[in-house]
């Protein structure tokens, strides 16, 4: 079975000029990781963070304890933002050996961004090759610089899980009963992978969407089973409180609330932050429909993981990550026609970790983040936007003027057992 799994599909061309394009990119990509912060920079550098990683650790601890989760800080003075289920998943960080276990994390995360990258080339349709997982291989190192990866890797955040276990999920065959508990699962860690039970409803998947939503049931119902006053607590207080995370004008609020905030200079208005959102949710499902139609399953379940940080009410950066399965498809799209590195280019250089030192021992990473006394400091607060945007018309040409993929329309389909 796995075999089939593996051998069935498209074999992708091998073209020596890919990998060493990819080699040259990832090269360069490394060496920009390394050299542009200091490593070991106290609050900055990639190999002297790790504070989410502590949270998650520590807000095990609370419940292993029996302190309150939410009516106090955790370690470093930080609030405890995820469901009371999130904290039974992250009992088993307490078993990773001490000073060393956000290298051990991170080292978890660049495997698993190797994995997604797989995936990615696994829904477009290809067969896994020592040549294919040699290009992911690169890709996944080139990627190591896009800002949300870099700051993911140096937070110790999970933003990779959550999107491959979206991911994972997204691929499967749609007779699989398990088709929904990725979603399900993730979304019971953290509430944005939800929007991909509107996903599916817009699919017309809907034992998919009813197995999501039942999963996510479970993991309320698990976590107030065991942790009672935590999940009361939560569920009618601490979920509504939309600044707990930070203020709507943090520059790395990059979500369409977040840029009316910026705009604006103070907190979004509820109800013209729902009207955009909103709007961009019902625009973009219909892309994402016909994306689907076309056989472009990747570029679909991506526009939509974009869209999720997108109209969410707070997106930190590195709720990014879906840039990483959109370089693929970008980098898929090369194959056939050589213009599409160019939007690789701007992806890269929009989302690129590009530092600016405020002074001798003060950095800060990513476009948004730059001075405001520059005159493009406003486009810049809003980079991640922009580029969604332009993605949203680039995907829209694509589902509804655009020429078919090519691979998508002579891909062998991948077969998996029906009742998995």
């Amino acid at each position: 079975m796995l075999r089939k799994i593996l051998v069935d599909g498209r074999e992708m061309p091998r073209r020596a000029g890919l990998l060493v394009i990819l080699g040259l990119w990832a090269l360069a990509s490394v060496v920009l990781l390394f050299t542009t912060v200091r490593p070991w920079m106290p609050k900055i550098g990639l190999l002297a963070g790790g504070a989410d990683l502590d949270v998650y650790r520590d807000g095990a601890r609370h419940v292993m304890e029996d302190l309150p989760l939410y009516t106090e800080p955790v370690i470093h003075g930080l609030l405890y933002t995820y469901t009371p289920f999130s904290t039974l998943m992250f009992l088993p960080f307490g078993l990773l050996p001490g000073g060393y276990d956000k290298y051990l994390w991170m080292a978890a995360n660049v495997a698993l961004l190797i994995a997604i990258v797989v995936g990615c080339w696994r829904m477009l349709g290809y067969r896994i090759t020592p040549y294919v997982v040699s290009a992911s291989v690169l890709l996944a190192a080139s990627c190591t610089f896009l800002e949300p990866v870099r700051t993911t890797l140096f937070y110790g955040q999970i933003n990779l899980v959550l999107m491959a276990l979206v991911l994972w999920d997204a691929s499967r065959a749609d007779a699989s009963r398990l088709k929904g508990i990725g979603v399900g699962v993730a979304a019971g860690i953290k509430l944005t992978p939800g929007y991909f039970v509107l996903y599916y409803l817009a699919l017309r998947k809907w034992r998919a969407a009813a197995v999501a939503v039942a999963t996510i049931v479970a993991t309320v119902s698990i976590s107030w089973l065991v942790l009672p006053n935590d999940s009361k607590q939560y569920w009618t207080d601490t979920f509504f409180e939309s600044t707990r995370i930070a203020e709507d004008t943090h520059p790395s609020n990059q979500s369409i609330r977040g840029v009316i905030a910026h705009l604006t200079g103070k907190p979004a208005p509820v109800a013209l932050w729902l009207v955009l959102a909103i709007g961009v949710v019902a625009a973009s499902m219909w892309i994402v429909v016909r994306l689907h139609r076309r056989g472009e399953s990747l570029l679909a379940v991506t526009v939509a993981g974009l869209t999720a940080a997108a109209v969410s009410p707070f997106s930190w950066s590195h709720h990014w990550v879906w840039f990483v399965p959109l370089l693929v498809y970008v980098v898929h799209r090369t194959l056939t026609n050589r213009w599409w590195w160019t939007a690789a280019v701007v992806v890269y250089a929009a989302a690129g970790a590009w530092p600016y030192r405020w002074e001798e021992d003060n950095v800060v990473v990513g476009l948004f983040l730059f001075p405001p006394w520059w005159t493009v400091a406003d486009v810049l607060m809003n980079v991640y936007l922009l580029v969604y945007l332009a993605v949203l018309v680039g995907a829209a040409v694509i589902a509804f003027r655009g020429d078919p993929d090519p691979v998508a329309e002579n891909r062998t389909p991948v077969r998996e057992p029906e009742a998995v």
